[in-house]
């Protein structure tokens, strides 16, 4: 069933969009779903009445075999499916059956086991949990919950067969940060890394799961970022983030209401192939101001949600996957970000593990063996599990030029680009894939280059850019030039090899001449971080400078070749050949051009030879 039919089924059943709160009209139960996924319109049943013990939860995970989400007596119930409430965790029985202490405010939810489908609401999201929240939220800018009223007789989980979320082999991908503050921002990851995702088919099973920061703090937008997903290939989840909550809640425990009510639970897990993701909410709530204004926050993953952990991993044998995504990423290359990571690893400890995490607008794999001074420092002597840092859809905040297209360039701090990470599963194993906004995902390396002159340049643009633009802006030339003078400092040909990972190997060849191998600037070795100018990625920093956006002077995966010091001069080329930790190379070339003296030009000149459709210039001079 495709995104459109989904939705028509949802107007035809008279789905509402509110999450375990759905009417349905009588007798219009709609006919199995054709799609090879089990993708299917539904809604979790909610049986009004009194409840047999106003204490106990109880209901049934069953197979909803004509998909009207109402089990009949012909449906048997689903044996061996985790169910929760946030807290406790239990397992149905024979007939699909479970029971579970009722919480004066809670959301409970089923663990989509492999080889079943939980239906999607008329926006293609899962439909999985029902909220009890008897008297709703206290009062909320967006409406938080709504009053749920007594405890329901029953709540039932429909699942729907499916051979393909069982297959070993998936595509998953984390569309991070869309982060659209305002419709027009909506509007550029609508046509950019979300129409990439809607153009895909390859994730039906699997689904999106979105990775945080879904808008930013404006959630009125939350209807339109479900618009702009709604065609869909496969089911979206989302996992909250600083930019999602109720900011005038008072403390943490009501930060959620709204996401709660609109998509779904703060945490939850599901299985898909033989793998079990598991998302965790990385963000507590400081409480508002008392201006009733965002009163910040913890990167933190609280102690009620790492027991929930321990219980949801329970059943889980230990060399099966355990894909866990988080807003927060647990830590980046220069720092640990969440506080209590020790913990989580803790509990991690032993198994076929990966962390997922987005927040820092970045793109980075590091691996399992990576040390830094600056982990150890915070407790995390070494990597014991592959991080993935997942970028962004919003890129560098929709910041800088735009291009052709209309959309913002929005090179993020590392140099990355806006775009999806993509987890490929294969049974007990993974690889990642980052694609770039509008290009394939052959387009992993920008080069540049880095002298004496760019960073003096680039202290002073960033000085002069964040300091009101007074008087005339210093003037950088062309950016691919490197005087006789510069050659004899400390001069570098810069690769960014987003791909790249501690493992990854990067060779250039100049002027067809012997292969050299480039230094990792970060080998994550134990040492601290490497920071400045020099370790700074020119081809996207020089962009940013020249408009708006993130400069930083660090990044996870940059590396440099220093350039002979007697280089004629002339034109020059170098081949920059990257190969990743799982073998896949990328080349691209590069030209430059060494002159006898430094030229000091009025106008900066920006050539573009990478391919990405960068175009000349990127819509500003030195003046700004």
């Amino acid at each position: 069933m495709n995104p459109r039919s989904i939705r028509q089924a949802c107007a035809v059943a008279g789905t509402a969009s509110l999450v375990g709160l759905v009417l349905v009209a009588p007798g219009a139960a709609a006919a199995p779903s054709p799609d090879p996924a089990g993708l299917y319109a539904g809604h979790v049943e909610v049986v009004r009445g009194e409840a047999a013990d106003p204490e106990v939860l109880t209901g049934t995970v069953f197979h909803d075999k004509d998909e009207d989400s109402t089990q009949d007596r012909r449906e048997k119930g689903v044996a061996g499916v985790q169910v929760s409430n946030g807290r406790d965790v239990v397992t149905t029985d024979g007939k699909g059956r479970y029971s579970l202490p009722v919480l004066d405010d809670m959301t409970v939810f089923v663990t989509q086991p492999a080889g079943y489908q939980v239906p999607v609401d008329e926006n293609a999201i899962a439909q999985f949990s029902y909220n009890h929240s008897p008297e709703g939220s206290p009062d909320l800018k967006y409406g938080g919950l709504e009053p749920t009223g007594p405890l329901p007789q029953a709540v039932n989980f429909p699942l729907g067969k499916s051979k393909a979320t069982g297959k070993a082999q998936q595509s998953c991908p984390i569309a991070s940060d869309t982060q659209a503050y305002n419709m027009t921002e909506m509007g550029y990851a609508r046509d950019g890394a979300v129409a990439d995702l809607m153009d895909r088919d390859d994730y039906a099973s699997c689904g999106i799961l979105m990775l945080g920061d879904n808008v930013g703090d404006d959630l009125s937008l939350n209807p339109a970022l479900k618009d702009i997903y709604r065609d869909a290939n496969g089911p979206v989840r989302l996992a909250p983030g600083n930019h999602d909550m109720d900011y005038d809640a008072a403390d943490d425990s009501h930060a959620l209401d709204t996401f709660r009510q609109q998509f779904g639970p703060g945490y939850f897990s599901y299985d898909v192939g033989q793998a079990h993701v598991v998302v965790l909410d990385s963000i507590v709530y400081k409480g508002a101001k008392p201006d009733g204004k965002n009163g910040g926050y913890w990167e933190k993953i609280d102690d009620q949600q790492l027991a929930w952990l321990e219980a949801d991993l329970a059943e889980v044998p230990r060399n099966k996957l355990v894909v866990v995504a988080t807003h927060a990423p647990i830590l980046d290359h220069a720092s640990v970000i969440v506080d209590n990571a020790p913990a989580l690893y803790d509990v991690l400890r032993g198994r076929n593990a990966l962390t997922i995490g987005g927040h820092t607008h970045r793109l980075e794999n590091l691996l399992p063996g990576d040390t830094r001074a600056e982990w150890a420092n915070a407790g995390v002597p070494e990597l014991e599990h592959t991080q993935l840092v997942a970028g962004a859809v919003s890129g560098n905040w929709y910041s800088g030029g735009l291009d052709e297209h209309g959309l913002p360039y929005a090179f993020m701090t590392d140099g990355a680009r806006p775009g999806v990470l993509t987890l490929e599963l294969d049974g007990n194993e993974f690889s990642e894939r980052y694609t770039i906004r509008g290009e394939s995902d052959d387009l992993q390396l920008a080069l540049g280059v880095n002298t004496p002159h760019w960073r003096d340049w680039a202290a002073k643009q960033l000085e002069w850019r964040d300091g009101g633009k007074l008087g005339a802006a210093p003037a950088l030339g062309d950016e691919r030039a490197v005087s006789v003078e510069d050659l004899a400092g400390d001069s570098w040909l810069t690769a960014n090899f987003y791909a790249g990972s501690s493992d990854a190997d990067v060779e250039v060849s100049i002027d067809g001449g012997a292969a050299v191998e480039a230094e990792h600037t970060q080998p994550m070795r134990g040492e601290a971080l490497a920071k400045g100018w020099e370790y700074s990625d020119t081809f996207a920093a020089t962009r940013n400078l020249l408009t708006s956006g993130g400069v930083t002077q660090s990044n996870a995966h940059l590396w440099r070749l220093p350039l002979p010091a007697d280089l004629d001069a002339g034109t020059h080329s170098a081949e920059v050949t990257a190969t990743d930790h799982r073998g896949r190379e990328f080349t691209e070339t590069l030209r430059f051009t060494v002159t006898d003296e430094r030229a000091a030009a009025t106008a900066t000149v920006l050539r573009e030879e990478v391919p990405g459709k960068v175009p000349a210039g990127i819509g500003v001079t030195a003046n700004g």
